[in-house]
This record gives structure tokens, C-alpha cells and sequence, in this order.
């Protein structure tokens, strides 16, 4: 948790200054207000509690923590306060348009923060989607003043209040991740990249979109459940097929591209990082700059037969970049398929995972590259201390996102815990019958 202690992401952390209290004080010299200086000087936030306080008055158009009380009961000062407020946040995150469009944007926020809630509900703690669901009426806001006011106000439970700071925070994070794919142009570049797979790179043999259905059978491991021994099946030799434990069957939707006289068979998984996703990440990185954090908004992941496929795969790349007129360079290069080696940085990754991961520059975009033989992206689906699966439940509890999003003492969930069980389940499900 120390990660977050210079970012703005402190003011979620219920052990330092910013906590949400059980019950508000806002009478002045309050105990609580003595206790939360003496907090501010022992962590060092002076400054930030300054810069956050003005935020607030600012947006609120207040001068004092009295004028935000009264704020609360009067509707139609809320009504005028919400106009200049999207007004302000629509100026800063750059939103072009009508107060609608300014207001649909920054709602569209509100779901990315509410999704990201979801996503780990649904995900990574779903054995404990009953311990953190979300109060339905902070669930229901989208406006941020409303939000806003709930954190003062006492009449709210202290878990909504947390909430209700939470996602402003989340939503705060979504508006410079929108601010940036604007700039940046994400979507047509998106666009840009699938055109030059379908142009460039996979077989003219083909029609756009067609995919060859096969299956990967695969043996794994009492120890490690790692793959042991792989075959390419086709849908008629996989047909009847009665699997015993440790055998899987894996369906692979494959593509095709030309090395030489050969057509290669390739299974692809392209993907844009949703907005859910991105938020995650910088909290996980404990970044607040999403320029510096989320790098690999573009991303193809590979799976060929052989490490001879792999080589011809990436040679096949620069030459149909050369093609399409643009040089490509390739950065950032790591590749434990043939070393073994894996030098993970991020929270729950693992020493044992083998891939080939770079990134390639051409056509004014940066691509994310994972390249996988069939026995790695079998190990990266089902092997223990490995698996995809199992490393989304790691880095979200390991990083401390976990316990940021959900303090113990208002969820009452025990992370050391519930990462054990989580973990315990997910590995049942990969090493389960089929």
C-alpha cells in the first residue's frame, strides 16, 4: 500500500489522513478536526489536503465547509452549481460540444468507474461479490456534485461515502484516459492496425474474417499441471473424444499468413484495452498519468505450432510493414520462449511464464506483440503459478488495488484471505474435466 502514499490515490487509504470517518465532524477545533491535522503533519499532506480542499470549494463554488452543508439542502443551488461544475470538468477534460454532450460524457465516466467495480465483482472477487457490492445510491449517481456532496454529508452510511469518493476518484481516472485516446487518436488507429492485418499481413487466400476451427489436446502434469505433450486436432477428430484428468481441449479460431511457399496456421486475439481495464491498470501501476502507465492500448496476441513459426511469424511482420510503406521497428524486446527466463516487473507475475512480448512501431502507432507456441499459450491458459487466470487474481491483490478499493474495516473482507480462496477456486476451475 505505500505505493499509493504519494499519489492522489492516498485519499482512499482508510490508515492515513483522508480516511472516511464513522461519523462526520465538521464543528470547528472538533476532535476530528485536531486528529486530522495532527495526520496531515505526521504523513507529510499538508499540500495535498490543500489542493484537494480547493478542488472541491472550487467545483462546488463554496468558500468553507458550512456553505457546503447548506449546499446540500438547497435544490435549487445543487442545480445551479451541477451546470457550472459540467461546464468546468467538460474545459478541462477538453469535451467538445453542447452541455448535453459535455454531460453524457462525463456520465459515460460515471460507467467506466461503476464498471470497474463490476469487472472485479464479476471477476477477481467474485466468490465475494456480496461483500462489495455497491450502495444502490451512489450506484444510481452519475453527477459528480452529487457525488461530491454525499462525502459530506452525514445522513449517508460511511460505506456509501467511501464510495462516493471512489468514484469520483475512478471517474476522475477515465476522463484523463478518454482526454488521452482523444489525442491520441486511439480508435482510428485501431481501425488503421486491423486494416493493415487484413491488408498486409494475414493470407490474400482468405476472406476477412474467415477463421479455421481446430483443437488444441493437450496432456498436463500431476506436479505443475504444465502441457506435457500437444496435438492439432480438427473439429471431426476432436468429435467422440472421452477426456480423463489432465487432458484438455482447447478450441483455437485460426488464421492464416504466407512465409515463403508456406501458409502458416495462426490463432489471433486482437484487442483495444477497454476504459475498465485501463483505470485498473493505473491503480494497480499506482500511476495517475495514464501517458506514462497504459502502453499497450493496442495489442495482438499470437499462437503458432513451432518456435520456427514464431521466427517466421515476426520476419512475415516487418516485411508486410515494409509493404504498407512504413518501417517497423521492434522495442522493448523479451523472450523467454527460447531463453526460459522470464524477468516479470508487475505484482503476481512469474518467473516460469514463456512468451515472446515486443512492442512494434510502424504507421505512427505502437502495437503490443504476445507470441505464443501451442504448449506456452496452453502453459499461459491452465499451468499453476502461470495461468492468465491466476495472475489477474495475483496482481490485483498483490499490487494493493484490492485493498484500496475495498478497506477491510468498511468491507470486512480479509484480503490475505479471500486471495488464497479466490486462487483456490480459480485453480479448480482450470483443472477441472474438459
Amino acid at each position: 500500500m505505500s505505493l499509493y502514499r504519494k499519489t492522489m490515490f492516498s485519499i482512499l487509504m482508510q490508515d492515513g489522513p483522508f480516511t472516511t470517518p464513522d461519523y462526520l465532524d465538521t464543528i470547528p477545533f472538533s476532535k476530528m478536526g485536531r486528529e486530522t491535522v495532527f495526520s496531515l503533519k505526521k504523513y507529510g499532506e499538508q499540500t495535498k489536503y490543500r489542493v484537494l480542499r480547493n478542488q472541491i470549494f472550487d467545483l462546488l463554488d463554496v468558500r468553507s465547509y458550512v456553505e457546503i452543508k447548506s449546499l446540500i439542502g438547497d435544490a435549487s443551488g445543487r442545480k445551479e452549481v451541477s451546470a457550472k461544475a459540467y461546464r468546468l470538468l467538460g474545459n478541462m477534460f477538453g469535451i467538445k460540444g453542447s452541455t448535453g454532450e459535455v454531460v453524457a460524457t462525463v456520465s459515460n465516466y460515471s460507467r467506466t468507474a461503476d464498471g470497474v467495480i463490476r469487472y472485479l465483482k464479476d471477476t477477481v472477487l467474485s466468490r465475494f461479490s456480496s461483500y462489495i457490492e455497491m450502495t444502490n445510491e451512489v450506484d444510481a449517481l452519475s453527477n459528480p456534485v452529487d457525488l461530491m456532496l454525499i462525502m459530506f454529508d452525514d445522513r449517508y452510511h460511511k460505506k456509501a461515502r467511501f464510495e462516493a469518493k471512489r468514484k469520483l476518484l475512478l471517474m476522475s481516472l477515465a476522463g484523463s484516459i478518454d482526454q488521452r485516446e482523444r489525442e491520441t487518436r486511439i480508435e482510428a488507429k485501431f481501425s488503421e492496425f486491423l486494416d493493415f492485418l487484413n491488408r498486409y499481413v494475414w493470407s490474400p487466400q482468405g476472406r476477412i474474417g474467415e477463421l479455421e476451427l481446430s483443437y488444441l489436446f493437450s496432456e498436463h502434469g500431476n506436479d505443475d499441471f504444465s502441457c506435457q505433450e500437444c496435438a492439432v486436432l480438427s473439429l471431426d477428430e476432436a468429435k467422440g473424444l472421452d477426456l480423463v484428468k489432465g487432458q484438455k481441449l482447447t478450441l483455437v479460431k485460426r488464421r492464416r499468413f504466407q512465409s515463403d511457399e508456406r501458409s502458416v496456421p495462426i490463432y489471433v486475439s486482437i484487442r483495444k484495452k477497454p476504459p475498465e481495464a485501463k483505470v485498473l491498470k493505473l491503480i494497480r501501476k499506482g500511476e495517475e498519468n495514464p501517458a506514462v502507465a497504459v502502453d499497450d492500448e493496442l495489442g495482438l496476441l499470437g499462437v503458432l505450432d513451432s518456435l520456427a513459426d514464431v521466427k517466421a511469424f515476426q520476419a512475415h511482420l516487418t516485411r508486410s510493414a515494409i509493404a504498407a510503406d512504413s518501417f517497423m521497428v521492434l522495442e522493448d524486446i523479451s523472450d523467454s520462449l527460447t531463453t526460459g527466463k522470464h524477468h516479470g516487473k508487475n505484482a503476481g507475475s512469474s518467473k516460469d511464464t514463456r512468451m515472446l512480448k515486443f512492442f512494434a512501431r510502424l504507421g505512427g502507432m505502437r502495437v503490443e506483440f504476445i507470441v505464443h507456441t501451442n504448449e506456452s499459450y496452453l502453459n499461459y491458459i491452465y499451468q499453476r503459478g502461470v495461468a492468465h487466470d491466476e495472475y489477474e487474481v495475483k496482481r490485483v491483490f498483490d499490487s494493493g488495488a484490492a485493498e484500496l478499493l475495498f478497506p477491510q474495516d468498511i468491507y470486512h473482507l480479509d484480503m490475505t484471505v479471500a486471495r488464497g480462496q479466490q486462487l483456490d477456486w480459480c485453480r479448480n476451475q482450470l483443472e477441472g474435466e474438459g
